[in-house]
């Protein structure tokens, strides 16, 4: 660790204001040369608006910046570039129709007495690539034919552009598999070793306990505590960032586990045999019993998503039939599932789930609306009663019902969502990773909310690429590979993540 050596960027007691509002109160950051820090904190907890507070975007009611060594005041994004803070998106912010030199020196292109100089700014991309360790691409190559992943590394790279001492990453990692993410890490390490203090958010906390050195949490827009990451547990930071002690997520689902149901004598509520879709799913047997978490696990590209949408309707099966209450059924669409009181949360949130440029009122009464039938518009003060009873109980924030749903963070959309299907009463809901990309906090409150769903009556189909919480909350497990089904676990004490990865290897094996 530095702390010997003097912070790059040190905030001091920053308060950020809005109307009626109070974004952060009195929050500290320090910044240390040669150390990758991660900003922690649920959704709401004021990371973005600390970020902005850094960067010049907003303007700060009280506390102090001090960019080595010298008091700043920033009263715009031009202003922390010239103190020597960049910053890159999520959301990569380049000129896609460009090329990779012009994106690399957009704003900083090399100029002579007849306007910019083309030989020049392209020899000084390729310096700045080959700076981290991107030498081999072709700066006249146009942006758009590169992957995401190496998009992002120029984004790094055109941010580097102006020698910052600072480098900001929101979320850098959300888009990447892998092996682009291991990448990514090699070249933050690169940085690093140059002395760069880099700030790193993310909520994939494998990731933070892997490239960071330091963590900054906050909640509720306060200031929790700065940490050496080494120092500091998985259980305790989540702990920190929720504010709440872990005993009651770690306990969520333990009586269900440890009080095993035995089915023998119990009819299931819906029965798949050979079940299956060509090139999707092979047949393929599952059965979910009444009150029943039944968690589907299984490594990417195992056919998780191929059998939700098949019990769901959303793909229609090629071999097999459908059993519900001990009657066949077979589901075209997932308006035909609806009808049977089958309800389907998809995996792709964005695309397939929310409707953005709607508000909350009107994503939560979708499913409930396509259940009735367009025909019957339902009443605006019965759409409120049931968004008003769906937010209450799944804790959505803010609690304005109008408010657009793309203004939402990822947790609080995916809440809507659940509020959506629980609305149209489900006797199995479908949910096809429910607590990717968002916060802790919400994944706790999710995870909550599904283990009283089930507790309830409601039987749940719960797929999760989290091991650890698929064995949190499930009764049973069915695992898959190469899309077909290779085992089931009932579930207990003894049960862990690495059961299901021992059943995985066991299949390569043989």
């Amino acid at each position: 660790m530095t702390q010997h050596v003097a912070p790059s960027v040190e905030m001091r007691g920053i308060t950020v204001e809005f109307p009626g509002v109070k974004a952060l109160d009195g929050v500290g950051l320090r910044l240390f040369p040669g150390e990758v820090h991660a900003l922690m904190g649920e959704n709401g907890a004021g990371k973005s608006t600390l970020i902005k507070a850094l960067t010049g975007v907003y303007r700060t009611s009280a506390g102090t910046i001090t960019v080595g060594g010298e008091e700043r005041s920033f009263t715009g994004t031009a202003d922390a570039q010239a103190a020597g803070i960049a910053t890159v998106y999520q959301e990569v912010n380049l000129v896609t129709n460009l090329s990779i030199g012009e994106n690399v020196m957009l704003g900083h292109e090399r100029r002579g007495p007849f306007g910019v100089n083309w030989r020049a700014t392209h020899r000084a991309a390729a310096e700045a690539l080959g700076r981290l360790g991107l030498g081999h691409l072709d700066t006249r190559k146009q942006l758009s034919s590169l992957s995401i992943a190496v998009q992002q590394l120029v984004a790094i790279c055109r941010a580097m552009v102006i020698d910052a001492r600072v480098l900001i990453l929101d979320e850098p990692t959300s888009s990447l598999d892998a092996n682009e993410v291991a990448g990514l890490f090699t070249v933050l390490r690169k940085l690093r070793d140059e002395g760069v203090a880099i700030l790193f958010v993310s909520h994939f906390l494998d990731q933070i306990y892997e490239i960071s050195d330091r963590m900054t949490i906050l909640r509720n827009g306060e200031f929790v505590g700065e940490y050496a990451t080494a120092e500091l547990d998985r259980h305790e930071l989540i702990a920190r960032m929720i504010g709440k002690d872990l005993g009651a997520l770690s306990a969520l689902g333990g009586n269900r586990r440890s009080e095993q149901r035995d089915h023998a004598s119990e009819a299931p509520l819906v029965a798949a045999e050979g079940i299956g879709r060509r090139g999707a799913l092979a047949p393929t047997d599952v059965e979910v019993y009444p009150g029943e978490v039944l968690g589907v696990a299984g490594l990417l590209g195992s056919g998780r998503t191929e059998l939700a949408r098949l019990l769901a309707g959303a793909d229609r099966a090629e071999s097999g039939e459908l059993r519900m209450h001990g009657e066949r059924i077979e589901l075209r669409s997932p308006a035909q599932g609806l009808a049977h009181r089958i309800a389907y949360s998809t995996e792709n949130r964005r695309d397939e789930g929310i409707v953005g440029e709607l508000t909350v009122r009107e994503n939560m009464i979708l499913g409930l609306q396509a259940q009735r039938g367009w025909a019957r518009p339902i009443p605006r003060r019965e759409q409120n009663e049931i968004v008003s009873r769906y937010m209450t109980a799944l804790g959505v924030r803010p609690a304005d019902p109008e408010r657009m749903i793309k203004n939402l963070s990822g947790g609080n959309q995916q809440k809507v969502l659940l509020g959506r299907w629980l609305a149209t009463q489900p006797e199995l809901l479908i949910l096809d990773e429910p607590t990717r990309g968002i916060d802790v906090g919400a994944k706790a409150e999710i995870q909550e909310a599904v283990a009283e769903l089930a507790e309830s009556g409601v039987s749940v189909v719960f797929i999760s690429s989290e091991l650890e919480e698929v064995v949190r909350l499930s009764e049973r497990i069915v695992v898959l590979k190469d899309h077909r089904k290779i085992g089931e676990i009932v579930n207990g004490p003894e049960v862990t993540a690495q059961t299901i990865v021992d059943v995985i290897a066991a299949e390569d094996q043989r």
